[in-house]
């Protein structure tokens, strides 16, 4: 009888087996190995069939060993914990698939290619902060602060008055002059970061349908299925939108009853952003229908108005801040380059910011006081739009340099993004082994440069939705935060990716005929 790899006869590839087998290689780390396991599966599943053709297409992730490896990894409480091979523990009242988001989970892959041992040889494209070195033109980062007495206290979990009161005249001096309806101290909540804020509306939220948009922000995934106080609801959104929110979107969901919406404005990965006119027609539908929470993190990163510091905000939108059901979360995190302060903000009625502070009793504690005192004189008005018109020309002489790069490469995006630090990239017309996130992710590693699958973007909340041949299979986002010293690294490390993997790059000729350069 015809052997497979691994000493196993084709009839003992049972699907059983096949799982068991796959269990094993992962938790044991033989990557080699899990490579072979699943290669040898289809082979099999070929002979069965008594054909040369794959059981399932060459381009689908089902055949994909990373995206295998990415589906089986948290599934061993599934098997026998009496398998000697593999070193078992079970967690008693504890999921420990809650315990991480795309992003980490990929990191941890990067881990196990040496990646924690030496990030300096890596071009690290997933990441999804800010350089926070000092950037020409910008001001400067305190290295020490002073700790005043008061500070050793407990904080109020809503924040202290100062930095309230900063945010407050910020915001309206930014996007509320000339409007009778301001915000006040009581507006303001601050919360230990981004996630801390999400989790605090989260908790707040009523008994309702809350729409999300696909692809967006991964952590909204862990978010929106730890709380059951709501149903949260998938939009697609369409390429011919560029992965932006319009207004007939958001009317055809409170038209099926939604009555909160959750959106990154900027979006997160897309890199473009809801404004103006169109921005103002999705407050007027949601006003006395709908809660709009808006994730305005990368509000600074837009450049769309000649880098001059202008920053994207609903709060310009808001007719009465005490009664226009709009949450806008933002922070030190992305604009101010500082994500290790873990210092943000939701703005927002008086009843709701009086919730949200209440709550962060049980959830998280409050910021750090210190660096709340710190951060008050970060946020006059004068400062911040120099600062973002600094940081808005650093980081699009960074977008550029990676559009250029990739266009190089023979990988072009279908639209510019204008906002965040992030590029949208569709993989598929690369191929079959890389046309897909996870297998274009599992060779970037070999390579020593990290991206984000694509998959991670589409939000799946307790993981009710299948997704297999998701629509953001096909797609990594790559992030310009990064230093350009890294960025060049990264991107030298994806042109071999291409190189290896036989891409075929096409280009113009002078005489507009196409011309074939084979990265070979």
């Amino acid at each position: 009888m015809a052997k497979c790899a691994l000493g196993l006869a084709p009839r003992e590839y049972s699907k059983a087996r096949y799982h068991s087998l796959v269990i094993y290689f992962i938790f044991a780390k033989d990557l080699k190995k899990f490579d072979s396991i699943v290669h040898n599966y289809h082979i099999q599943s070929k002979m069965a069939k008594g054909t040369t053709q794959s059981v399932w297409p060459i381009t689908s992730e089902r055949q994909s060993s990373p995206h295998i490896r990415f589906r089986e990894a948290d599934a061993l409480d599934r098997f026998h914990e009496g398998d000697p091979g593999i070193q078992f523990h079970r967690a008693h009242g504890l999921d420990p698939s809650r315990a991480s988001t795309g992003v980490v989970w990929t990191t941890e892959r990067a881990y196990e290619h040496g990646f924690m041992d030496h990030p300096e040889e890596w071009g690290n494209l997933g990441q999804g902060a800010p350089e926070v070195e000092d950037i020409p033109g910008s001001f400067h980062r305190p290295q020490t602060i002073d700790i005043s007495i008061n500070s050793r206290e407990y904080g109020p979990t809503g924040g202290i008055k100062p930095l309230r009161e900063a945010v407050a005249h910020l915001y309206n001096t930014e996007y509320r002059e000339g409007r009778d309806s301001k915000y006040t101290w009581e507006n303001v909540c601050i919360v230990p970061g981004g996630r801390s804020g999400l989790i605090r509306i989260a908790a707040v939220i009523g008994h309702t349908f809350l729409a999300y948009f696909v692809p967006d922000y991964t952590a909204y995934s862990e978010i929106l299925g730890v709380f059951k106080n709501f149903v949260a609801v998938p939009v697609p959104l369409e390429e011919k939108n560029h992965y932006c929110i319009v207004p007939e979107g958001v009317r055809k969901e409170i038209q099926r009853g939604v009555s909160a919406i959750l959106t990154s404005n900027p979006r997160n990965p897309a890199g473009t952003v809801a404004k103006d006119e169109e921005l103002k027609e999705i407050q007027d539908i949601c006003r006395g229908k709908a809660t709009l929470v808006m994730d305005e993190f990368y509000s600074g990163y837009y450049y769309g108005s000649n880098c001059d510091g202008r920053t994207i905000s609903a709060a310009v939108n808001v007719e009465d801040v005490n009664s226009d059901d709009v949450l806008i979360l933002d922070g030190l995190t992305k604009r101010f380059r500082l994500p290790g302060w873990r210092i943000a903000w939701i703005l927002g009625p008086k009843v709701f910011i009086k919730a949200l502070s209440s709550c962060g009793s049980y959830l998280d504690g409050g910021a750090n006081v210190p660096f709340q005192e710190k951060a008050v004189e970060f946020l006059k008005p004068k400062l911040v739009r120099h600062e973002m018109s600094v940081l808005q020309r650093h980081f699009k002489d960074k977008r550029d340099y990676v559009l250029r790069r990739l266009e190089e490469m023979g990988l072009e995006l279908a639209y510019i993004p204008d906002s965040t630090f992030y590029l949208w990239l569709d993989l598929s017309s690369l191929p079959p082994k890389i046309q897909h996130g996870l297998g274009f992710f599992q060779e970037c590693l070999k390579e020593k440069v990290l991206v984000v699958p694509g998959i991670f973007f589409d939000i799946n909340p307790s993981k009710r939705r299948e997704l297999f041949d998701s629509p953001c299979h096909h797609f990594v986002r790559l992030s310009y935060g990064p230093r350009m010293d890294l960025l060049e690294k990264g991107l030298d490390a994806i042109e071999r990716v291409l190189k290896k993997n036989g891409f075929v790059k096409k280009t113009r000729g002078t005489d507009d005929r196409i011309l074939q350069d084979v990265y070979l």
